[in-house]
């Protein structure tokens, strides 16, 4: 059964056309008929705060001192996160096809959550993760995120804290039925497949 939060997140990602359908190509290189752009549900203020609200909620247990995210899917609600746990924010950027952390010094020893938008197979999540471990001897407590589209098959397992999960298939390229169809790809990731 849907929870109440549940209920009210993706009522607003159908009510911003956050959930779109189409023939998309996934930052995870995978193939799908859905596509959750959750800038346009974060582009609204409140949405954000309610979002990071509800999350923070739930990731406040793990008692972290500091949340990372990936840029750029995970800086808005990540920075929403930290602001609900009063702790600090950095995020990673995609430099040469590594996470690099370039604005923020680095951070210490704090233990620390991965929050982020939308995860389809965790590999954002993994390689802040990475990045992290060769700056940090922080303790990685647990990532989160706003949406799990991963049907329990991401790389981070079982312990993704999200607001809401949704079975959207996915389809490795080979074997997407849209290619099939012919059916235009479109490519709306941060992380671009085809350059």
């Amino acid at each position: 059964m849907i929870s109440e939060p549940e209920k009210l997140i993706l009522g607003k990602m159908i009510e911003t056309g956050a959930l779109q359908e189409g023939h998309f190509a996934l930052s995870s290189g995978l193939h799908s008929g859905n596509y959750l752009q959750c800038a346009r549900f974060l582009m609204y203020p409140g949405n954000a705060y309610i979002a990071g609200s509800l999350l923070g909620e739930m990731i406040a247990p793990l008692k972290p001192a500091l949340v990372v995210s990936p840029a750029m899917g995970g800086v808005i609600i990540g920075h929403e996160v930290a602001r609900y746990l009063d702790v600090p924010f950095i995020f990673f950027e995609r430099e040469k096809g590594e996470m690099k952390l370039r604005r923020f010094p680095e951070p210490g020893s704090l233990p620390y959550v991965i929050v982020e938008d939308v995860v389809t197979t965790g590999r954002s999540t993994i390689e802040v993760r990475e990045a992290m471990n060769s700056l940090s001897e922080g303790e990685f407590l647990g990532a989160g995120c706003i949406a799990d589209r991963s049907g329990g098959g991401n790389r981070i397992g079982e312990g993704l804290i999200s607001l809401i999960r949704l079975d959207l298939p996915n389809y490795p390229p080979e074997e997407c039925p849209y290619c099939r169809e012919g059916i235009p790809l479109k490519e709306p990731g941060s992380r671009k497949i085809s350059s």
